[in-house]
């Protein structure tokens, strides 16, 4: 399996042919986490363990793209994350934002909104989640503009459009049903737009070698960092369909 686009054409637009594709080893549908949910081998119980992680893990998103924009130069690039950003946070649309989505899908797991607001109080987040959600306010707020666009569009939410369907089609078996899987629909029909033009800031912004490195570096570091937040899952939750 491989992403939306693969690190063959990331490279081939910064012109780096001898980069390795050994990145794509962190692709988060081969992780035995991800091959279980697609394989139907998750209790709802274990999918709503996920739905804790991933929450706090994307609640921030919508500031952390807003911290972004404000350090982006170009107008053309502010109005492509803005365009994002609305996504994100769907004005006049109440119940539409996306955590929103994902806590629909929480509560169809039987995990209440309590359990999703007060995770972190609770002592329910892994090490490995705040590290996933600390590495996105990392790219936002501190890195280029090559790596931001590179490690959050290109390598993060290019893989959802490719993974999600396969995740889907295993919870329809499992009796979900698709008001209640929105959070994973929209992210099948939006990210491959969102993916494609992250892709043509970071090749803008990625205009030295050095530029050019270190956006592939930051491609690898996001999937390591997924992938390294879902081995924190699979170790605190197990993977299996409980007897």
């Amino acid at each position: 399996m491989k992403l939306l686009v693969p690190i063959t054409t990331v490279v081939s637009t910064f012109a780096m042919p001898t980069m390795s594709v050994s990145v794509f080893s962190r692709y988060s549908g081969g992780h035995a986490c991800g091959r279980a949910w697609a394989a139907n081998e998750l209790s709802r119980s274990q999918l709503g363990e996920w739905a804790i992680q991933h929450f706090y893990y994307i609640d921030p998103i919508p500031q952390q793209f807003a911290l972004l924009y404000s350090r982006l130069p170009d107008l053309d690039a502010r109005q492509h994350l803005l365009e994002n950003l609305l996504g994100e946070e769907m004005p006049g649309r109440p119940g539409k934002r996306h955590p929103d989505l994902l806590r629909k899908f929480a509560r169809a797991c039987g995990v209440g909104d309590d359990d999703i607001y007060r995770a972190e109080e609770k002592g329910l987040i892994l090490p490995t989640t705040r590290a996933m959600r600390a590495w996105i306010w990392e790219l936002a707020s501190q890195r280029t503009m090559a790596e931001a666009f590179s490690g959050i569009m290109v390598a993060l939410e290019g893989q959802l459009p490719t993974l999600y369907p396969m995740l889907v089609d295993a919870m329809h078996k499992m009796g979900f049903d698709d008001q209640q899987l929105e959070f994973f629909h929209v992210h099948i029909e939006n990210d491959p737009g969102h993916e494609a033009s992250g892709l043509s800031i970071a090749t803008r912004y990625a205009n030295t070698p050095e530029l050019q490195r270190r956006a592939i570096a930051a491609v690898r570091a996001s999937a390591q960092m997924r992938y390294s937040m879902l081995s924190g899952m699979q170790a605190a939750f197990g993977l299996r369909q409980a007897a």
